[in-house]
């Protein structure tokens, strides 16, 4: 008996399942939100909302080395929804392919860090190539191909140097080639067929391409001779025909750098004098030559007037240099003349007193003479001293730069039918276009611009065209003209978050629990993003429901992002700013972690931050609730009571927690946003867990089901 005991314990210490059974935990977290993701499919066999084992549980094109998960293959097997929001946990990761499938919205901005290979293609993703692609240094094959992407492809490829597969045909991708393609040094293959890019393929040609597909698109010029060498199609472009320009002529070194052009050495270089300085001078080259010969001309002009005035006053040189000395001549007859400061071979003695002095020669005009009142008359105004000038890069900027007559067709002159709201900032339109697209145009008042500075507008569109999240509304263009001031983003149908809560009809079908926590979640990733990713970071000054759209899916974009030097300090919103921002005026990111903690006391309870209909002691929401916030009765009837009852109330206790954090009247004891962000990551997995069914007949029993399920989860 004893020996089968040992044997048994033996053979579950060499089980190798239980060797790899354990799953690093931030692996599985992050599959598990993608399975919910793609809307738990049953194709995905072994996969489980609640599983913490997808290595030891074989999870369906999961492949892991020890407890970290490196492959992730679901091509061809007609998942839909989306990706998830939690990759970027899985940092040993190598290949992730979810090809040929059904899943859209955008590409999410979080990644797998360490990619090597990433195929999304033959899906319907849409937007464009999210930034975070910049930082995955180790990737080699990156498909995006038959999607529909669209838009100018951002500058992020500068580290991409070990990219070898590059295929984003079959999109919609528009405008110029960037830039960072040449740093493209181990590309092989590159698939740009069937889009509308536009302008040249030079940022091509030094690239150690084998294959290249450009066909079908908008460009122009010529075609590099060195990409005519390798597997090259490009049909169904514009390109230039005849002979392409000769390469750029020689071009002059810069200053002080010697040079031969004409080949000689030595001697042959062409002859040399001295100076008055004792230094030799060298004459063989045409520019010096110039110098001398423009030297001999001001000379011979100005021994011409001397003689001239000489006849005329019939004076000695002696009794000129007594009675007229040089300054009085240099004022009235030789004002802003420019010495030379040199003697040549030519003898002109009496003008060395001339010559010493530093003068400024007019311009001359060969083709007329130069008596008195010619040369009077040709003294030049004084030539201003430029100032420098800090000027913005225009070429940093992504976005498109739209024309005010653009921006006022599609807005109908920004007409009071298309104003969709109005902030502090200014006012915002939907704007229609020819193409069909629909954006939405911020009109920035001149009040937040106070002195009209294009420049200033200029660094702000500079700084918000490089925020790039799933959860930042982004920018697509803007313009400056005319003394306007306009920002274009992208559109989100379903309006704001406010007008869900506040503003909804009874037509309006209320926001769920998970929607909610949804809504919540992407909005703390937004400003930590700002807060914690952003180089230089961002303080986002405004953060009230009002800006935080939402989409079709009903997913979070946070608004004016980037925009807090057009908000005084001295300005407030009712209910959203911080204590210390009511006293100071003084913003902070513990300020917009206040500002958070009051969106989600909206959420939660459905009320205004600040409603002057209510009673004194109910008009500001974080007053009135923050008492309650720990009571468990007193929390169940603050409860938003569109929510019929309908969300699990342990979720509800945790949410409270996280609010009472936020809204703390000290900065200091605030969480930052990172914090945040996992706290209510942690509840969104729970409550994907214990789904409440959303029908009016759930019983007690199911109710307490739940429950039971999820203290055993917590």
């Amino acid at each position: 008996m004893l020996k089968i005991l040992v044997l048994v314990i033996c053979i579950s210490i060499w089980n190798p399942i239980s060797v790899n059974g354990a799953t690093s935990s931030d692996d599985a977290s992050a599959l598990r939100i993608v399975y919910s993701s793609l809307n738990s499919p049953s194709q995905l066999t072994g996969w489980s909302a609640n599983g913490d084992d997808p290595c030891g549980q074989s999870w369906r094109g999961v492949t892991c080395s020890g407890k970290r998960v490196t492959e992730i293959k679901l091509s061809g097997l007609g998942l839909s929804g989306s990706m998830g929001y939690q990759l970027a946990s899985l940092t040993s990761l190598n290949i992730l392919d979810l090809s040929n499938n059904n899943l859209g919205t955008q590409i999410p901005y979080q990644l797998p860090p360490n990619l090597q290979q990433l195929n999304l293609a033959g899906n319907t993703f849409n937007g464009n190539l999210p930034y975070s692609i910049n930082n995955m240094t180790s990737l080699k094959v990156l498909n995006v191909a038959r999607n529909q992407l669209q838009g100018q492809l951002q500058d992020m490829f500068e580290q991409l140097t070990s990219l070898s597969t590059l295929d984003l045909s079959n999109n919609n991708f528009t405008d110029d080639l960037p830039e960072s393609f040449r740093s493209l040094s181990s590309i092989n293959s590159m698939y740009l067929q069937n889009n509308q890019f536009t302008g040249t393929i030079d940022v091509l040609a030094t690239l150690p391409l084998q294959n290249l597909n450009v066909a079908n698109n908008r460009f122009t010029g010529w075609i590099p001779d060195q990409l005519k060498r390798i597997s090259l199609q490009s049909g169904g472009n514009s390109w230039s025909s005849g002979p392409a320009p000769p390469s750029p002529p020689y071009t002059s070194p810069p200053p002080g750098r010697k040079t031969n052009p004409g080949g000689r050495s030595g001697g042959d270089s062409g002859h040399q004098e001295k100076g008055s300085s004792g230094k030799k001078l060298g004459i063989g080259g045409g520019g010096v030559a110039g110098i001398v010969i423009s030297i001999l001309v001001v000379g011979s002009l100005v021994a011409f007037f001397l003689f001239k005035r000489k006849s005329r006053s019939h004076l000695s040189e002696d009794k000129l240099d007594q009675d007229r000395p040089f300054t009085s001549l240099a004022s009235n007859e030789f004002k802003e003349i420019k010495s030379t400061r040199t003697t040549s071979s030519v003898s002109m003695t009496k003008l060395e007193p001339l010559v010493s002095v530093a003068l400024k020669p007019p311009p001359i005009e060969r083709h007329k003479s130069f008596d008195d009142d010619d040369f009077a008359s040709k003294i030049p105004a004084p030539v201003p001293v430029p100032v420098p000038v800090k000027r913005t890069n225009t070429a940093s900027i992504s976005a498109i730069v739209y024309s005010i007559a653009d921006l006022q067709v599609a807005t109908g002159s920004f007409s009071a039918d298309n104003l969709i709201g109005e902030g502090s900032i200014g006012r915002v339109y939907r704007a229609q276009f020819n193409d069909g697209k629909i954006l939405a145009v911020k009109k920035i008042n001149s009040s937040a611009l106070p002195n009209q500075d294009p420049e200033e507008f200029l660094e702000v569109v500079s700084d918000i065209s490089r925020l790039h999240h799933p959860n930042v509304t982004e920018l697509m263009g803007y313009c400056s003209e005319h003394g306007q001031h306009l920002l274009v983003y992208e559109f989100h149908k379903n309006g704001s978050l406010h007008d869900f809560l506040h503003l909804s009809d009874e037509y309006s079908k209320p926001l769920t629990w998970s929607s909610r926590v949804k809504i919540a979640l992407g909005a703390a990733r937004a400003l930590e993003y700002l807060h914690e990713v952003c180089s230089p970071s961002v303080t986002h000054k405004n953060f009230k429901s009002a800006n935080i759209l939402l989409d079709m899916e009903l997913n979070p974009h946070l608004s004016d992002c980037g925009l807090s030097r057009f908000i005084p300090n001295s300005e407030h919103e009712a209910g959203y700013n911080s204590p210390e921002v009511t006293m100071s005026g003084q913003y902070t990111f513990k300020s917009d972690v206040y500002s958070f903690g009051v969106v989600m006391l909206e959420l939660l309870t459905g009320r205004k931050p600040f409603d002057s209909s209510r009673t004194r002691s109910e008009q500001s929401l974080v007053r009135w609730a923050t008492p309650q916030l720990h009571d468990i009765d007193a929390l169940a009837k603050m409860v938003d009571p569109a929510l019929e009852g309908l969300y699990p109330p342990m979720s509800l206790s945790r949410l409270a927690d996280v609010v009472a954090l936020c809204v703390q009247p000290e900065p200091e004891f605030r969480p930052p946003m990172s914090e945040v962000v996992q706290a209510l990551v942690r509840l969104v997995q729970r409550a994907n867990m214990s789904k409440r069914t959303t029908s009016g007949d759930e019983s007690r029993a199911s109710r307490r089901t739940s429950d039971e399920a999820e203290d055993n989860i917590f």
